[in-house]
């Protein structure tokens, strides 16, 4: 078989290792050909392509980002953008492709397999909100960083009593949040499920700091928000699939609590460094069996599908089913992480 792979959306750590594996199983098991689409959906779209085989594949399971690129693009707001996929995919006698993304390109995927287009998915993303998964890959190593940094910013804090509000990814779900703030020990953890109350952050600070704690890190995603009425926020330009360019509800945070509390504040916004670098050796494995799992799908004919982890296995579930409904953080998690708070 000729097989497509993209990736689309936001990069991660261990989407090489995902096309490594798929090309390298697809090859020796069962003597596919591999075409790799450049930049996503947009690659699809414009015929844009890259040779993809084994040798074009060794030395990048330990590589961030992706070799075959990325980017946003929606087909579904481009003219005659689904026809234009079906058709390079014909030209490039491509029999099946696997969509390696998150909710976005997955949805994509979802809306052209209805279409009739043979597709298999990959769930990525760091954010780890896609339904129908236990995790996705790339929020291991997401979350590792962050408690990396937050480590570092302890010692700076406490070197010169101050707080310090770090804001990690998280646009709709607080996965990176939670579990970095609990793993860094974090004075508070903000996430979009619960809008947050200025005047109680501000109140537990000046309580904790009054009991000899003149040093605390604050951990907030960047989806976080404060409840109506409390401080204002500025709005956000949105993508190409509705979604606001998020990033520093850390630097409204900061000053906001130094005039309330009198304690000198900074904010420090870890971006996309929590999506570069090397992946954890758990994404590393998670993606090999994913890319083994998708190209063993593909030979199944299991069309519409999306390979998941269930119980420790690698399981296949109906695309509509991942991208149904974001997955939040199970209020339980912020539970635990609010007994630490100051």
């Amino acid at each position: 078989m000729r097989v497509g792979i993209l990736t689309g959306g936001g990069d991660c750590p261990g989407l090489n290792a995902v096309i490594r594996a798929a090309v390298r199983k697809g090859e020796m098991a069962y003597e596919d050909l591999f075409v790799g689409f450049r930049d996503g959906w947009r690659g699809v779209i414009e015929g844009l392509t890259m040779p993809l085989n084994i040798e074009a594949c060794r030395g990048i399971l330990p590589r961030g980002g992706t070799i075959l690129g990325s980017s946003r693009t929606n087909p579904y707001k481009v003219e005659r953008g689904p026809e234009r996929c079906k058709e390079t995919l014909a030209d490039f006698g491509v029999d099946a492709l696997i969509a390696i993304g998150g909710e976005d390109t997955l949805g994509v995927a979802d809306r052209l397999w209805a279409e009739g287009v043979n597709l298999i998915g990959v769930p990525k993303t760091i954010d780890n909100d896609l339904s129908a998964t236990e995790v996705t890959f790339g929020f291991n190593t997401a979350v590792q960083i962050c408690v990396d940094a937050i480590d570092r910013l302890h010692t700076t804090a406490e070197s010169h009593d101050r707080v310090i509000v770090c804001e990690v990814m998280g646009r709709h779900a607080g996965w990176i949040a939670v579990h970095a703030g609990i793993a860094g020990g974090a004075a508070a953890v903000l996430v979009p499920e619960e809008p947050f109350d200025i005047d109680e952050i501000c109140a537990n600070l000046v309580r904790r700091h009054s009991r000899g704690h003149f040093a605390s890190v604050i951990v907030v995603a960047e989806g976080a928000t404060p409840r109506e009425g409390t401080m204002v926020t500025s709005s956000a330009d949105v993508d190409a699939f509705g979604h606001a360019r998020l990033g520093g509800i850390a630097s409204l945070l900061a000053p906001e609590i130094e005039k309330r509390t009198g304690f000198e504040t900074r904010a420090s916004i870890l971006g996309h460094i929590q999506r570069g670098g090397t992946p954890t050796a758990f994404d590393r494995v998670l993606c090999t069996r994913f890319g083994v799992s998708a190209i063993d799908a593909v030979h199944d004919g299991a069309f519409g599908r999306m390979v998941a982890l269930h119980a420790g296995k690698i399981v296949r579930v109906p695309l509509a089913d991942a991208v149904a409904e974001l997955k939040t953080v199970d209020p339980e998690l912020v539970a635990v992480a609010e007994l630490f708070h100051f």
